[in-house]
């Protein structure tokens, strides 16, 4: 199935390597050996030398390049909420500073590529073009405190359901 490149957005490929420049930013991705990318007339098609797991990489590849052109155009963006009492986030330049009933605070370096708001001292918007990187950073700063199963604090994304446990009874 082909990618349709809208207008603004140029594929490039060469040595390997296939570019997707856009509005947003660029992005790059470095091609396995038995796969072709052909960029003709606003679409790019994925197609394998042999049949096996190079055509399940060709699909691989057919997703990845469909998310830089849909990033380089819209962008992506990952909403996590702190829930707890005293948890807090603010943003101070490339840092992401948490408090998340440790006896520190947490501080998280933002990477190149990513931009994080707080549009309140309890939420936490990750956006970016690369769809892999904000859902990385995201998980990352999860991973400080996920959510626990009897009162439900931590940092959750904002669609995740969590189910509590029911406290111990004598």
């Amino acid at each position: 199935m082909p990618v349709k490149i809208p207008a603004g957005v140029q594929v490039s490929n060469a040595d390997g390597v296939v570019t997707v420049k856009g509005a947003k930013s660029s992005l790059t991705l470095p091609l396995p050996e038995q796969v072709t990318v052909e960029v003709k007339d606003g679409v790019a098609s994925v197609t394998a030398e042999s049949i096996g797991a190079n055509a399940a990489m060709s699909g691989t590849v057919r997703a990845l390049l469909a998310n830089m052109v849909n990033g380089v155009t819209k962008g992506y963006e990952r909403k996590l909420g702190l829930v707890g009492v005293g948890y807090r986030a603010q943003v101070q330049g490339k840092k992401l500073n948490l408090s998340l009933g440790f006896s520190h605070p947490v501080e998280y370096q933002i990477p190149e590529g990513i931009t994080v708001e707080t549009p309140s001292q309890t939420e936490i918007v990750v956006k970016g073009a690369d769809k892999q990187l904000v859902g990385l950073v995201a998980a990352k700063i999860r991973a400080y405190r996920p959510p626990e199963p009897y009162k439900g604090k931590g940092v959750r994304y904002s669609d995740e359901k969590v189910s509590l446990k029911e406290a111990k009874k004598k």
